[in-house]
């Protein structure tokens, strides 16, 4: 005989895909009725959709056929205002400190915070940035994706995002794609609407991506910085000055040139430049040789200059998986590129923090 005591142990591995907790610790369960053949559940569900009542209801019922439950029938309800507000009191509680600071920013969170910066537009920083996180969340990690490229933002375009991010009283949801969290102005934007705003907005939004989005758990949040050396990234230094670098050009001398400002602008702020990313490097033509279009030799200048070393070089190529998203398959070329690429930048934070945590011991 199956006991409630077994069904609520069953059920606690039940993730919300929404918000990725539990069930039982969300306190979304409102009845359950049990007979010799049958369990009968009704779940709350703070916001309603199709699709996270379908990933749920499919875990409930693979989870109690495992423990031998022959039938389960599951219906949804939603959330009074009164619960939906427990809820998000509950959530922002695991968000924040005491003091009211995210706890995504304190050093034991465990997140590393990768900031993807170029000198000037048009070098595929967004590109790099989106395949980047990609090739980090198909090793199995858990890789967030923030658009701070207020005024340019492309991202959710880039990788084919329909859907809207679910708010629940000032905090917001990431939308997920490609297994990576995605926040950007550009979910909440309509119709490729341009934005206006001057320094204190930008602060504003900012923070808000930072302070009011439920990240959940990360092990790289990816910032997709605006080109130059504007107030975005003077924020998110501020910020985040924990945040390491990579710095996008391309073999060009004058965006390898450009590039430059945005490396002393890291080193300024005292963040830690793990390498630069060339970008459209060459053409790979049919017979394997490579057809350097741009020329050669930018991205060495600069990363002679910043004192750092060249990482990756990227070639030209479209990507095969849509005709709107920009990401590349993994069995492509340019798709085993960008796994190597991953597998640096790991390796290379890994050693950062490492020689980072030996260094604040020995003061």
């Amino acid at each position: 005989m199956i006991s409630k005591e077994m069904l609520i142990h069953a059920l606690s591995t039940v993730k919300d895909p929404d918000f990725q907790k539990n069930i039982i610790a969300l306190d979304m369960i409102n009845t359950i009725q049990m007979n010799e053949t049958t369990v009968s559940l009704n779940i709350k569900l703070a916001m309603p959709n199709d699709l996270s009542k379908d990933k749920i209801e499919k875990e409930i019922k693979r989870v109690l056929s495992s423990i031998g439950v022959p039938h389960v029938s599951v219906t949804f309800t939603a959330m009074s205002s009164e619960e939906r507000q427990s809820l998000t009191q509950q959530l922002k509680a695991s968000m924040t400190t005491p003091s009211g600071l995210p706890k995504l920013l304190r050093p034991e969170s465990g997140v590393t915070f990768l900031a993807i910066t170029s000198g000037k537009g048009g070098v595929g920083k967004s590109t790099v940035t989106i395949n980047l996180a990609t090739a980090m969340a198909r090793m199995g990690l858990k890789v967030g994706i923030l658009d701070a490229d207020l005024y340019g933002y492309s991202i959710p375009n880039m990788m084919g995002i329909q859907q809207k991010p679910i708010q629940i009283d000032h905090m917001t949801l990431p939308v997920y794609s490609h297994g990576i969290k995605v926040m950007s102005i550009g979910l909440f934007a309509t119709e490729n609407q341009s934005i206006t705003w001057r320094g204190p907005m930008l602060n504003k939004w900012i923070k808000n991506f930072i302070v009011n989005t439920f990240w959940g758990e990360l092990d790289y949040l990816l910032i997709d910085l605006p080109p130059g050396t504007g107030d975005i990234a003077i924020d998110i230094a501020t910020l985040i000055p924990q945040a390491k670098e990579l710095i996008v050009t391309t073999p060009h001398s004058v965006a390898s040139h450009v590039a430059t400002r945005a490396g002393a602008m890291a080193r300024h702020t005292k963040h830690d430049i793990l390498g630069v990313i060339e970008n459209m490097a060459y053409y790979r033509e049919k017979d394997g040789s490579k057809n350097f279009l741009f020329g050669k030799g930018g991205a060495e200048k600069l990363a002679f200059k910043l004192q750092t070393e060249v990482i990756a070089r990227i070639p030209f190529g479209k990507p095969e998986e849509s005709l709107t998203a920009s990401v590349y398959d993994e069995d492509t070329y340019i798709g085993e590129v960008f796994q190597s690429l991953a597998q640096d930048v790991i390796y290379r934070t890994k050693m950062r923090t490492q020689d980072d945590k030996e260094q604040n011991t020995n003061k």
